[in-house]
């Protein structure tokens, strides 16, 4: 029976497949005294649930709004959701341009979360074989993205402030000799308190990047763009971080921006948002279409409320303290259990520790230490889960991310506490 699905099944449905974080979530579920620092959950504390109760009422007590709000939307997305979300924009870029805000608010489009616009951006840009690059390590679940749509990747190393511009230059010269230019479409930087590792990608390197991929568009035959994913952007502890690539000058046509109100208000809202060049917006509407008839009204009328009233920002607030206090708790048990040969750096923002360990230990799911992390009751990211499959080097084994995101004050240390028993014992 399996052998006839299987020859029924399309390349995708061949080709994708199961997420490892789907299996960390599964076993916590099955083992709930287990200490989870591996799901990137956000704070159950610091949801919304009073006033989101309070906003949903009153939206739904008037008649005429609220049955407006039960009915299908645009495709694009509630047109005062994307407003609202425009002038956000503007002011974490720090412009104050009613026209910059109203071309971005028109190059909008509001998904069911960021993930469903990386997906349908993807499915809109990349053929399979085509290549994508990105940082080393990554985002892990684009990787699936990537692997579900049989595409390449070539990961560009990161330095304390971002990808390393002399080796992305390398890599798109490396590209162009092999004739591979032709095929690479995009450049995808997850630039605030990055998933996995925690850093930011300054201004400064995120134009330099932009430099280097227009100077290589003429080679490739088309644009090459930089996709920025902010996901995080708002969920940081020390002041406001660099502007986004949609600031940077006359680069409209070839940056891509994903954001969420997931992370910094309620992941269980699943609003994302992006903001598209002209000539990719059409086609990107054309495939949301086919995916769905637009993002749940009703949650976006939810979002916009929480916008227009202050409550989101009265939340994202105490999420900010909720994250800041974790954090030092992550980085007090570190400092505590972990040994000096642990090689790690305190985020300044996002939910995640990234750590080294030496060379000769292996964190993958199928090694030891992972086994012997289990047997003590806590769960982990494996490091090599974050980077593309890329032949030009070789795949570190050695690392894990560690995620404070969902984990009470009391579990971050004992499960910190039983990984440096771990390490120790390496």
């Amino acid at each position: 029976m399996k052998r006839k699905t299987k020859n029924v099944l399309s390349q995708i449905g061949l080709r994708t497949s199961d997420s490892p974080i789907s299996w960390l979530m599964k076993t916590k579920i099955e083992r709930p005294n287990l200490v989870s620092l591996a799901a990137g959950f956000t704070d159950n504390e610091s949801l919304p649930l009073s006033s989101s109760r309070r906003l949903l009422n009153e939206l739904l007590e008037d008649e005429v709004i609220g049955r407006a709000a039960l009915q299908y939307g645009t495709t694009a997305g509630d047109d005062a959701l994307r407003e609202l979300t425009a002038k956000r924009i503007e002011y974490l870029d720090k412009s104050s341009s009613d026209k910059d805000m109203a071309n971005i608010a028109k190059r909008m489009v509001i998904t069911h979360g960021s993930q469903q616009f990386l997906y349908i951006l993807t499915e809109a840009l990349c053929d399979p074989g085509d290549i994508v690059l990105v940082e080393d390590p990554t985002y892990f679940v684009y990787l699936g993205i990537m692997q579900s749509r049989g595409l390449n990747g070539r990961g560009i190393a990161m330095n304390h402030d971002g990808i390393d511009l002399s080796h992305l230059e390398r890599v798109l010269e490396s590209l162009r000799r092999s004739g591979e230019l032709k095929r690479t479409k995009m450049l995808y930087l997850v630039s605030y308190y990055q998933n996995p590792t925690g850093r930011s990608t300054s201004l400064l390197i995120k134009k330099g990047a932009l430099d280097l991929l227009k100077k290589y568009e003429k080679a490739a035959g088309h644009p090459i763009y930089l996709l920025e994913d902010a996901a995080y952007r708002e969920l940081g502890f020390t002041g406001q971080p660099d502007s986004s690539v949609l600031s940077i000058c006359d680069a409209s046509e070839r940056v891509i921006y994903s954001g969420t109100y997931s992370k910094p208000f309620a992941t269980g809202v699943r609003v994302g948002f992006g903001v598209l060049p002209e000539d990719l917006l059409a086609p990107f509407l054309r495939i949301k279409s086919n995916h769905d008839f637009g993002t749940s009204h009703l949650i976006q009328k939810l979002v916009f409320r929480a916008l227009d009233s202050g409550e989101y920002f009265n939340n994202l607030e105490k999420a900010q303290r909720r994250y800041q206090f974790k954090a030092n708790v992550m980085h007090d048990a570190i400092c505590n259990y972990f040994p000096e040969v642990v090689k790690w750096q305190k985020p300044d923002g996002g939910l995640n520790f990234w750590t080294e360990l030496p060379r000769s230990m292996n964190t993958g799911l199928k090694s030891k230490f992972f086994e012997e992390a289990l047997n003590q009751n806590v769960l982990y990211v494996p490091g090599n889960l974050c980077y593309v499959d890329d032949s030009t080097r070789r795949t570190p084994s050695n690392e894990m991310r560690l995620s404070f995101g969902a984990a009470s004050e009391q579990e971050i240390r004992k499960g910190i506490k039983s990984l440096g028993n771990v390490i120790k014992r390496k």
